[in-house]
């Protein structure tokens, strides 16, 4: 036995056949699980002539290395496909309690093709898994569902669910997981589209297995150890959440406004600030498996036009999308297209981009009032905001073109709309301004799929994290040179956590690559180093970029929106700055040693052993 389950299922919904695959030892040291081993599986198995929601088109759902273990935040889940919204490789990422159970099921993962006659839901229990009918669930919202399947279940049971976005197939459809009190998001590239397109209404997992350790007592004491250093340098996260962020990030000029034209919103920001929202709304915090930080936030309204909003409070992200994006300072108007977003299955970074971009196309008179039920698109007023999440789950007016995405959106509508449609790849831009930090221009444009703050975080560097164990170089953030290597190294590190099941938060607390190997070798008896730790994720983040290449992406493909790159912020700590990718893309290319045209060389893949795949 081991701390993971050693085996997963494959499930052909067209047929209803259940098989249970092994997971060979020598692939789970070398890629992992999660997302990593997913991607080893993909790439062999990848036909770039299936289109993402074509019935043959697979659908990944792995836990990482440890989770449903004691390490610090083991819990977490990888969702992986090729992307509807994108076109090319898409992970997707979720804490909560889901990882725990389908570990607790006895499997480590599942794969999903072919299509069910009609709807379905996935039971995953005691090493197998029924295919059980769903009909009675499709059209309900995510939470109502969510408290069904558990009645139906057992009550220790934790679902990933998709709601009628989803359903509708929605480019950039989430699946949600833990119910109305703690609800966790499988949100980005349209996860719940590929499940909608299979007439897959959930997976649900529980069970009664657990994991062994190599050595369960220097385990204890290394989790003990690190939760206590975790603690520490993420109080501010267990206080506010990510939301408590907003105001800091505003101040260093990291926050995106007025769909990416403004600069200075300090009053803004601080109305729609964690801060805020713990003074008016908070009720508790709500904490994932093993997690030593508790970053979540129950919140309640209880007056005004949108009381009757309760569940988990809207995160950095959403305030951003939703408030400083688009100039909304209503915080409850930001709770209730939270609220909206978890109940229809929307991922709230590209909702709230594809409403600003919405937004800006009506001010520009290529949307007109007929397509938006007679709501105005006006900035700075919520009724706009609220009004297109609702025509986007459903897919009528405006929300039939612009459910799939602002790349997509802006062909539709043409005239110059290309030019204000904020995404990489098609993937819709986080909200954390690479003209703010340079190496976030290279992350950005280099990200596997598509634009994506969590592949480099760097820029947590503007707020004192401490990385000189994985980046030893100094860094200037305003800096053309040093951002491509900034980039490089950070995506090699936090390439690790979704393969290992961690949460990325914890890497707050700057932990090596040392004790990253410590804390895998204690649970699995391997012998890791520090230094082939990260090679691992050398190795996982070329591996997405091998199946990228695959289906077409090449350098042509890593670029930023050009507002990015030629209109500075006129205002606020980044005043006037703008990175110069070209030359910052020289520099990422010849740290990665890829070839001039984006793809990997022969040695590259000798070197991290991707010969054979």
């Amino acid at each position: 036995m081991t701390c993971y389950a050693g085996q997963y299922l494959r499930i052909d919904l067209t047929s209803g056949d259940v098989r249970v695959e092994p997971i060979a030892d020598e692939d789970a040291r070398k890629f992992f699980l999660g997302s990593g081993y997913a991607a080893r599986l993909y790439v062999q198995e990848m036909d770039p002539a299936v289109t993402p929601l074509d019935p043959r088109s697979p659908v990944y759902v792995f836990n990482g290395l440890l989770a449903g273990t004691s390490a610090p935040t083991g819990c977490r889940s990888s969702w992986c496909g090729r992307s509807p919204l994108t076109g090319i490789w898409n992970e997707a990422n979720v804490g909560g309690h889901f990882g725990a159970a389908l570990r607790s099921a006895g499997v480590d993962g599942v794969i999903l093709t072919g299509e069910a006659a009609h709807p379905v839901y996935v039971y995953v229990h005691d090493g197998s898994a029924e295919i059980r009918d769903a009909r009675h669930l499709w059209g309900l919202d995510t939470f109502d569902a969510y408290d069904k399947l558990i009645e139906e279940t057992t009550p220790k049971a934790r679902a990933g669910v998709v709601g009628p976005a989803g359903e509708n197939l929605v480019s950039y459809a989430s699946v949600m997981q833990g119910g109305r009190e703690h609800s966790r998001a499988v949100g980005r590239g349209g996860v719940g589209a590929l499940l909608g397109s299979k007439r897959v209404k959930a997976i649900v997992a529980s069970g009664q297995d657990k994991p062994a350790y190599a050595d369960p007592a220097a385990l204890r004491s290394f989790v003990r150890k690190q939760n206590r250093a975790i603690k520490e340098k993420t109080a501010g996260l267990s206080a506010y959440g990510t939301a408590g962020g907003v105001s800091g990030a505003e101040h260093v000029g990291d926050l995106p406004v007025h769909n990416w034209q403004g600069g200075s919103w300090e009053d803004g920001a601080h109305a729609i600030s964690g801060q805020v929202l713990h003074e008016k709304y908070w009720l508790k915090h709500t904490v994932c498996f093993a997690c030593p930080i508790g970053c979540g936030k129950l919140i309640e309204i209880k007056d005004g036009p949108y009381a009757g909003v309760r569940g988990e409070g809207p995160e950095y992200e959403t305030l951003a999308g939703f408030g400083s994006l688009l100039e909304i300072d209503d915080l409850a108007a930001i709770a209730r297209a939270n609220d909206l977003c978890n109940r229809l299955g929307l991922d709230t970074i590209s909702t709230s981009a594809t409403v600003a971009f919405a937004f800006e196309a009506f001010e520009q008179g290529l949307i007109t009032i007929e397509e938006t039920d007679g709501v105005s698109l006006a900035w700075g007023q919520p009724k706009g905001m609220l009004k297109l999440i609702e025509l986007i789950a459903e897919r009528r007016g405006a929300g039939a073109y612009l459910a799939d995405g602002v790349r997509r959106a802006a062909e539709h509508l043409g005239g110059g709309a290309a030019e204000f449609a904020f995404h990489v790849k098609g993937l819709e831009i986080p909200y954390h301004d690479p003209r703010a930090i340079f190496s976030m221009a290279a992350n950005y444009a280099t990200a596997n799929r598509g634009a994506c703050h969590l592949e480099g975080l760097t820029h947590w560097t503007i707020f004192g994290l401490d990385a000189t164990s994985w980046d030893p170089a100094p860094y200037e953030r305003f800096s053309n040179a040093g951002a491509g290597q900034q980039a490089a190294r950070f995506q090699n590190y936090l390439s690790l956590f979704n393969p290992l099941g961690i949460c990325k938060f914890i890497g707050k607390a700057s932990p090596t690559p040392e004790t990253l190997a410590g804390l895998v070798n204690a649970a699995t008896g391997w012998d890791l180093t520090g230094d082939e730790v990260l090679l691992a994720g050398e190795r996982l983040f070329n591996l997405k970029r091998l199946i990228n290449n695959r289906l077409g992406v090449t350098r042509a493909d890593d670029t930023l929106p050009r507002r990015l790159l030629t209109q500075a912020r006129p205002s606020g700590m980044a005043e006037g700055r703008l990175p110069q990718l070209e030359p910052i893309l020289d520099e990422y290319y010849k740290v990665r040693g890829w070839l001039p045209d984006g793809c990997l060389s022969q040695e590259l893949l000798e070197k991290l052993g991707l010969t054979i795949i």
